[in-house]
């Protein structure tokens, strides 16, 4: 008995120390970072930009996966079933985390209770654009020309209660105008059709619009974030244009499915914070008109509690629901 008594103490220590060598070891496989919108959006860039430079990190290919749908409740919802071991994390976005859950009966995940926070990555304001057969120039010849025309513009969205939905409602309760949303899977197909004239305007990402905004495509009106952008110092905010204390910043972080080892999960903060200090990277989410602000996974897991709970008190008072 002694002798059985000895070797099952052996097999426990050979089984803890085989155990600890496998986390050693994380990741020993690719990593899926699902995006929860289409290819060629705003969070898609964000989330290549983090997934070459994380592969270079972790020494293994981290690898973007487009699951679009439901204001990004698709892909955040497939990412909370996946198994808790680090292999499957999602690039949260102010809508998945903060809006959707509030707007859709049935999201299929808890933004709380699901995930677990790894870092929050960047944020930045949105712009608001026409299209230039609009006439119109500035916020004030905006609003005068909705008022004269209720009903009659339309604004394009990334989906029913993607950031580019929940500011302009914001904006449309603010000045009390009437201006009908037009729902799309994603940015791209919104931008394409304010492009062709199909829709008169909409509020998104700068980094998705300045291209077509230095082409002279689309006419930039104003800026929901609370200081000008430096990529368009010309263009005045939201607040500064009438209507004080509006502000509108969207964000993106990482998280992992709830219960994911908090060793697993410090270490991808940690390549995500060395990943973020890179000189270069900066530089291409500046350039893109994205402030980086990276945290730790406290920080960001607190954060999006109290995100969640602001836009979903907003929801509830316009009495948003998805459609």
């Amino acid at each position: 008995m002694k002798q059985v008594r000895l070797l099952f103490l052996l097999w426990l220590s050979l089984l803890a120390c085989s155990v600890a060598l496998a986390q050693g070891k994380y990741p020993d496989k690719p990593i899926k970072l699902v995006v929860g919108f289409a290819a060629g959006g705003p969070t898609d860039i964000v989330g290549r930009v983090l997934a070459q430079h994380m592969t270079e990190r972790l020494g293994q290919a981290v690898v973007v996966e487009n699951r679009a749908g439901a204001a990004g409740s698709i892909g955040a919802a497939y990412t909370a079933k996946m198994p808790a071991d680090g292999y499957t994390i999602y690039l949260a976005v102010q809508t998945t985390h903060a809006v959707a859950p509030y707007l859709y009966p049935n999201p299929g995940y808890d933004p709380i209770k699901d995930f677990v926070g790894i870092g929050r990555v960047a944020q930045n304001p949105l712009v608001m654009v026409v299209n230039p057969s609009l006439p119109v120039k500035s916020l004030a010849e905006l609003v005068a020309y909705a008022r004269a025309n209720p009903g009659k513009l339309t604004y394009a969205t990334g989906g029913s209660g993607s950031s580019p939905h929940m500011s302009m409602e914001m904006f449309k309760k603010a000045a009390g105008l009437s201006i009908m949303p037009v729902h799309y899977k994603g940015d791209s197909g919104a931008i394409a059709d304010l492009l062709g004239g199909r829709v008169d305007m909409m509020m998104s990402s700068i980094s998705g619009q300045i291209a077509q905004i230095q082409a002279g495509k689309m006419r930039p009106i104003a800026l929901s974030g609370p200081i000008r952008s430096p990529q368009l110092p010309d263009v005045p905010t939201i607040a500064e244009s009438g209507y004080p204390g509006f502000e509108v910043l969207t964000w993106f972080g990482l998280v992992a499915p709830a219960k994911t080892p908090a060793e697993i999960v410090e270490r991808l903060n940690r390549e995500m914070r060395v990943v973020l200090e890179q000189p270069d990277v900066r530089k291409q989410f500046t350039q893109m008109g994205f402030d980086v602000v990276p945290s730790s996974s406290a920080e960001f897991t607190a954060y999006i509690a109290e995100e969640a709970n602001r836009w979903g008190s907003l929801v509830r008072a316009l009495n948003l629901t998805a459609e």
